[in-house]
């Protein structure tokens, strides 16, 4: 019988250019979050590599059997009896990197694996710019994940801009969402919060979403607050911009009792748009 009852942990990095003391900094954290009563830990999008130079990057990173924090992470999922979610990693595919997270059952075995659908391809106010198609590998399948608990939806930060995803991932199953991510502090000041709180409300789900936070060896500033939080939309835990461990008791019969109250998912219906132009006779006439 499935157990709808666990205790979820989001695990906040700093995350920099040493592949090997990230390693370290997530071991270190996800023992810690197992050590407070942790079920499930995530830690955040890139736990293995924070670095913009992309020949630094592709030096550094290999593929997936090498990885050595995938191993680390397996290891102690395995050594704790917990599931793991890593947030993502850079894993070498061709000439490019696919930004790839994981699904770790308590027996150290990969569940499921999802790349990043949605690349981050913008122009800030601020002046930043960022071009995540020039180094990395869009993924092209959205991947539902069973867990002990239910259904788990994962995506990858930009994602949680784009509803349908979510709305596609609730319709098939899963009952949790997550976006562990690297938001950047102007994108993160300003939207963070309300799209976490929108994409549980839209579907009546949970949302755990690891972050990293603060200021990174290679410069940029990433938001942090990692944040769980419940299908009516509530905050149940939240960090700052420091490293650690942030923890909520999940019960995903909430799930049943929310979509039973505002059935968004069994409502909605099937539509067409229709673009109606200006007809010249009616614009000639109102001359």
């Amino acid at each position: 019988m499935t157990s709808t009852r666990f205790t979820a942990a989001c695990v906040q990095m700093r995350s920099g250019r040493d592949v090997l003391k990230n390693r370290d900094d997530a071991v270190a954290l996800v023992r810690e979050a197992a050590a407070q009563g942790a079920h499930f830990a995530q830690t955040p999008e890139m736990t293995s590599l924070v670095c913009r130079d992309r020949a630094e990057l592709f030096d550094k990173v290999g593929p997936e059997a090498q990885d050595p924090v995938l191993a680390a992470l397996r290891e102690v999922a395995r050594e704790k009896g917990i599931v793991v979610q890593i947030g993502s990693i850079a894993v070498k595919e061709g000439d490019k990197v696919a930004n790839r997270a994981f699904l770790i059952g308590q027996d150290g075995d990969i569940i499921a694996s999802y790349d990043k659908i949605h690349l981050y391809d913008v122009d800030l106010p601020n002046g930043e710019s960022w071009r995540e198609s020039a180094t990395y590998t869009g993924g092209a399948s959205a991947v539902a994940a069973e867990t002990p608990w239910g259904y788990l939806g994962m995506t990858i930060c930009y994602d949680v801009r784009f509803a349908a995803l979510y709305k596609a991932l609730a319709d098939n199953g899963a009952s949790f969402l997550s976006a562990p991510a690297a938001f950047t502090r102007q994108t993160g000041e300003a939207h963070w919060h309300v799209l976490h709180r929108a994409r549980a409300i839209e579907t009546g789900s949970f949302m755990i979403s690891a972050a990293q936070g603060g200021l990174h060896e290679d410069g940029r500033e990433t938001y942090g607050h990692s944040v769980i939080i419940d299908p009516w939309g509530r905050v149940l835990a939240e960090g700052g911009t420091e490293p650690g461990v942030f923890l909520a008791e999940i019960d995903t019969a909430l799930v049943t009792d929310v979509r039973g109250r505002i059935p968004t998912l069994k409502n909605a219906r099937p539509f067409k748009v229709e673009v109606v132009p200006i007809i010249e006779t009616d614009r000639a006439a109102s001359a």
